[in-house]
Parts: C-alpha cells; structure tokens; sequence
C-alpha cells in the first residue's frame, strides 16, 4: 500500500507532523514476508487457543464485577505507563520512529482519568502494582533499555487490539457497570484523535511493514508479540483469582456480545480482547523464554503454579 496524495482522497483523519495522512483506497497487497502477515499466522494459534478464557467470556457477556473492571483499569494504567515512557525514550530510533503515533495512540492520560473517576482525585494513592502485572512493565523496561526493536510488538498488540472492537467492550462496560453515557470511566476505549480505526490501523500496518528489518528480526518480534500475550494472560489469571474473593453481586448476564458477534466477517484483529485470548504460542520457544523470565523475577515466582495450570487449560481447549 502507497501513502500519497491523490486527487480523490479516502481520509483516515490522522494527522502526523501537523499533515494530514491520506491512504490510497487501492487494495492492499500483502506478502507472507511481510510483518502484519507474519504476527497474524505466528499467534493465530495462540489466539484460538486461549478464546474460551472465562475472564473474556463473561467480560463479552455483560457480567463484569466493577472491583474487578477497576483493577483491570489499574493493570492497564501501569503497563501503558511503561509501554509509553520507553516509547518517548525511542522514538527517534529507526525501526520505531515510523509508527510513533503518540497523539493518536497513547493512553496513560485516558487511564488516569478512569482512575480519578473511580478512586476520586487521590486515585495514585490508592493503587498499586500487582504481582501479575510486575514481570509485564518490567518486561517492557527491558526491551526499551537493550532492545528498541521489540517495542514494535508490544506496541502492535496493545494498540491494535485496542483498536479492535474497543466500541463494543465499551458499550458492554457502560451497560453492565451503569457507567454514565458521557464516558466517564471508560476514556481508555475513546480515541479521539482517530476518526477511522480501521483507516487508522490499514496505515499502521502499512508503516510497520515498511520498517527495514530481516528476517531474523521479524521472528523476534513475533516471539515477543507471543511473550507480550502470554503476559496480558498473567494479568487476566490474576484477575479471574481475585474475582473469586469478591462478594460483590455480577450484574444480570444479556448485556454483553458474544464472540461469533464480535468476530463478525472472521478477522482475528477484530477480537477486542485479542491480547487477553493470545497468551501463549503452539511454539515451546515462547513458552520456555516466558517461563525462565518469570522464575528469576521474584513476585512472577509466585504465580508459576497458576500459569502452568493455565498452560494445561489451554491444551484441553485445543483438542476440544
């Protein structure tokens, strides 16, 4: 696919440099070498593995305990807060620079608003970082500090599944949880600076497969997109345990979407909790990397006996 200015331009109402961006209506060609294509056939398996994860299922349902929808909110705030702070620190670097979106994309600012809404104004008080979520915002420190490159994965999974159905899982939280109609509490779903997502996402994917890597590179970057998935999981599993502590009363199911509804024309990248689905590969490699990092990090040890149980349901749902 070409960015360029054509007499009759489809806009995708992304600005970058004070320009606006148009993209050729042309269809989009693409090569198996190229890395959108690579990322969707490297975690294809992940993702139809870890679709029945019950965290997601009754999230899509409408049956979401709010204490539990507002730690999510805390998870997503810390690692967006990683994810971008190692994004401004390189996003001069070549094989960055290219899909730095930050007006468009960044979302700490978003988070910190739902926060305030639901903790009130002393919300970075009340919060912390959880167990589940540590090995995922020091996984993103160590990328951004030795290896720039792989930025591109974590970026590429959360913004893109961000992206992807974001609107629907908003509309299920506003229902479930009576959230205002105005938004309040549910800012991270809201890209304001983008008008067409799946404009903005065709661009995206565009620049990503104009970065110069090699094939080796490429491979990594699927690897850590499949590691980057397997962490989100961590996130979800430590969810679905506190959840079982809770007492609150679950809103009436009905509400929410099921997954067909939500995969409508079959397009994983349509799956608005495509992270959550993707937490480990068919490839061993992943799994083995993934797990040596969580034995040396000392609060991961903690939540090694879950993952592997995890990695069993896995399994089962597979061959189901």
């Amino acid at each position: 696919m070409e960015t360029e200015v054509t007499p009759k331009p489809i806009s995708n109402g992304v600005t970058n440099g004070g320009a606006r961006i148009v993209v050729d209506d042309d269809d989009e060609v693409l090569s198996p070498t190229d890395l959108s294509e690579m990322l969707a056939e490297g975690t294809k398996e992940s993702h139809d593995r870890a679709e029945n994860c019950q965290f997601v299922k009754d999230f899509l349902r409408g049956r979401i305990r709010r204490e539990l929808f507002k730690r999510g909110t805390v998870a997503l705030y810390f690692v967006y807060s990683a994810l971008e702070e190692e994004i401004e620190k390189n996003k001069d670097h070549p094989l960055f620079a290219p899909i730095y979106f930050p007006t468009e994309l960044h979302r700490c600012e978003a988070l910190a608003r739902d926060l305030e809404y639901f903790y009130g104004e002393d919300w970075q008080s009340q919060i912390r970082l959880s167990p589940g979520t540590e090995p995922y915002v020091d996984r993103i420190h160590q990328v951004g500090e030795k290896d720039p490159v792989l930025l591109v994965a974590h970026s590429y999974t959360r913004y893109m599944g961000d992206l992807s159905g974001g609107q629907i899982l908003k509309k299920v939280a506003q229902r479930a949880l009576k959230l205002p109609s105005t938004g309040e509490g549910l800012n991270f779903y809201q890209f304001e600076g983008i008008h067409s997502h799946s404009g903005f996402k065709q661009l995206y994917r565009s620049r990503m497969n104009e970065l110069e890597l090699d094939a080796k590179t490429k491979e990594r970057i699927v690897a850590e997109s499949n590691l980057a998935f397997g962490f989100n999981m961590m996130v979800f599993t430590e969810l679905e345990e506190i959840g079982k502590t809770i007492k609150e009363e679950v809103q009436d199911a009905g509400l929410g979407h099921s997954h067909a509804e939500v995969m409508q024309g079959g397009d994983i990248n349509k799956c608005p909790y495509y992270a959550a689905k993707m937490a480990a590969s068919g490839n061993p490699t992943f799994a083995c990397q993934l797990a040596m990092m969580l034995l040396r990090h000392p609060t991961g040890q903690v939540l090694m006996a879950t993952w592997v149980a995890v990695l069993a349901g896995f399994a089962a749902w597979y061959l189901m």
